[in-house]
């Protein structure tokens, strides 16, 4: 014994199986079927467009994070005044102002070899390098924007090693400052440095760092990691002079203009 297909009617009240459709049926569930994928796809091409954090917006964006030093201004990267709300010791405020620019350069001359070891693995891209003076010109800070060669799981393998060794506290591996003459930084070099600062960025290539000093060009026989030196009731010479201040204070402002120019890089209309 067999079934026949079930009866439906049409307009004209005539019967016709349910279980088959009109060309005009089959016409527009292909239509329906094309837009359908169309609007699939357009919004996975949107979440493309609009940099979702978990595809290759968030890897875009790291790669332009690294080619900073060759599209945005010096003045923006390092500005002629820096001012730092409540950056000092107490909450007080403090105002940087440049007084130097070092050509932007490779790493050979600019680090200590050991520290240059340690950075190593993450190459050397770009230096770029400024001095700046308090507003009293007797503190000196050398702020630098080392870009790496690095992909992020090289700065996130290298940020792992500096947290877990601690290797920003280490008084064999502080940064060098910047001199220049004729300014307030002239004597200020390697035997000056009081507090130091690095940052190793996990969301772009670059590694911040920042050291500070007195700017007569006295020497400093026990310089301190600007952690340390600003922590309540410390009595160093560095730490009594806000030195670790004027390292991290500075350090900060200029790591957040490089973040704010990467998230500007990458949000550019499609």
């Amino acid at each position: 014994m067999s079934f026949g297909e079930p009866e439906g009617y049409d307009e004209d009240a005539r019967p016709h199986p349910l279980g088959r459709r009109g060309r005009s049926q089959a016409v527009a569930a292909a239509v329906c079927l094309v837009l359908g994928a169309g609007l699939i796809g357009g919004a996975v091409t949107g979440s493309w467009l609009a940099g979702d954090p978990g595809g290759s917006g968030a890897r875009s964006g790291f790669a332009a994070a690294g080619d900073l030093w060759r599209n945005v201004p010096v003045d923006q990267l390092f500005p002629p005044t820096v001012r730092g709300g409540g950056a000092g010791p107490g909450g007080a405020d403090r105002t940087w102002t440049r007084v130097a620019v070092a050509p932007d350069s490779g790493c050979e001359e600019a680090f200590d070899p050991l520290l240059r070891t340690v950075l190593d693995p993450v190459g050397c891209a770009r230096l770029l390098r400024a001095t700046y003076t308090d507003a009293t010109r007797s503190h000196v800070t050398t702020v630098g924007l080392l870009f790496t060669k690095a992909d992020a799981a090289g700065m996130a393998s290298l940020a792992r090693r500096f947290e877990t060794e601690r290797l920003d506290r280490r008084t064999d591996l502080m940064p060098l400052p910047y001199a220049a003459k004729d300014t307030a930084a002239a004597g200020f070099g390697a035997r000056q440095r009081a507090s130091w600062t690095i940052s190793v960025l996990t969301d772009a290539p670059v590694v911040v760092y920042a050291v500070s000093g007195w700017a007569d060009g006295r020497t400093v026989a026990d310089p301190q990691p600007a952690g340390e030196a600003m922590e309540s009731g410390t009595t160093t010479a560095p730490a009594q002079a806000g030195l670790g201040h004027e390292a991290r204070g500075l350090a900060d402002r200029v790591e957040r203009g490089v973040r704010g120019h990467a998230g500007t890089a990458t949000e550019r209309p499609s």
